[in-house]
């Protein structure tokens, strides 16, 4: 299916709603009337073919306001977790409550971004979602906020919604937001114009984002939103940024068209989708020019173009490539350790052999592992 209107979500197979806490609290309660006619939209949606799966904020301010947490929970990461805790549960049974009235059974999952960065996890989770779709069942994604670290986590549920329509192979996604979609500018500025189609999200898309929330709730912004565009256009999925506010939301936004509509960029394979989408690099690889350009040109990454390396990492991990400009390439798999890295940085293969102590491999980053920015 190839999605180029906003309308054209509402023939996707599978979709992905994401529902963000200034939508869903207010005042540390949830509009349960609000939600109620979400829910009628996704059993309409259900009733209609698509599949739907959720992408669901709110359970840190739920369980903040049942605990008495000041800052909506968020003041500590002890706070944060143990709001989660309180509110998982809480979250849990409002969409089980909800769904339920349209005879639709809510399956909760919560997830970290170990469970999405590591690949064996990752077709685990994509697993999971498939058999309880299969089973008839509307999954409930949240990330575990009870046991993930401010260094180890998602940090906001736009590019979480996006790695799960990876995961699930959803052909779209819907980010429910407190603004009609992206603007030109910032949108309380009275020239602001609606961005209605992006094709690619570039430098100059990037630079309209403010990176803020309206609502002061959430973790994410525009620019989170970005990043979550970027994920799934790369990996072959239409993502919509549409006004939440509404009643009735999906509705008012798809059959009203508006919004912002970021098309699809390329449909990589399974494995380069999620290498793209991965979000927790362990080093930096410097390269100089001539390896740019090679790199541009599809090759893989040599020791002989490097200049530079940073953090502390093991063979196979994460790392992202950056030009000499200090532009960013890409990202890929490493074959070395960062020891190595450095003891070989620089060399010609003919001279690798005596500082790795064996034969070089093909590649400090084989294009097959690559992804470029």
């Amino acid at each position: 299916m190839t999605v180029t209107t906003l309308s054209g979500l509402r023939a996707a197979k599978r979709l992905v709603v994401k529902v963000g806490s200034a939508l869903l609290i207010e005042q540390g309660r949830a509009r349960e009337a609000w939600l109620a006619t979400l829910a009628a939209e996704i059993a309409a949606l259900r009733k209609g073919g698509t599949e739907v799966i959720i992408v669901s904020s709110g359970a840190i301010a739920l369980g903040a306001a049942k605990l008495g947490l000041a800052k909506g929970g968020r003041g500590s990461l002890a706070d944060a977790q143990a709001a989660a805790s309180v509110g998982q549960v809480e979250l849990a049974r409002l969409w089980s409550e909800v769904l339920g009235r349209h005879d639709l059974i809510a399956a909760q999952m919560l997830v970290t971004l170990d469970d999405l960065e590591d690949r064996r996890r990752y077709l685990n989770a994509s697993a999971t979602l498939e058999r309880l779709i299969e089973a008839g069942a509307i999954p409930v994604v949240n990330e575990n906020d009870s046991v993930a670290t401010e260094e180890i986590r998602f940090g906001d549920n736009d590019r979480l919604a996006a790695r799960v329509a990876q995961a699930a192979q959803a052909e779209g996604v819907l980010l429910l937001s407190d603004v009609d979609g992206l603007y030109d500018r910032n949108p309380e500025d009275t020239d602001a114009k609606l961005v209605e189609t992006v094709e690619g999200v570039t430098p100059e898309i990037i630079a309209m984002a403010t990176g803020e929330s309206t609502s002061g709730l959430g973790s994410g912004g525009m620019l989170a939103k970005l990043q979550a565009a970027r994920i799934a256009e790369r990996a072959g999925i239409a993502l919509a940024i549409i006004n939440g506010k509404h009643d009735a939301p999906i509705a008012s936004a798809l059959d009203g068209g508006r919004g912002t509509l970021f098309l699809p960029q390329g449909d990589e394979s399974a494995r380069k989708a999620w290498l793209s989408g991965r979000l927790a690099p362990a080093g930096v690889l410097t390269v100089d020019a001539g390896c740019t350009e090679a790199l541009a040109r599809g090759a893989s990454l040599l020791a002989a173009g490097m200049t530079e390396v940073e953090g502390d990492f093991r063979r196979g991990d994460l790392v992202t490539i950056f030009g000499a400009k200090g532009e960013r390439l890409g990202q890929g798999l490493v074959e070395y350790t960062a020891e190595e890295c450095r003891s070989i940085l620089g060399l010609r293969e003919d001279e690798q052999a005596a500082k790795l102590g064996y034969a070089p491999r093909a590649a400090v980053v084989h294009r097959d592992h690559m992804v470029r920015a």
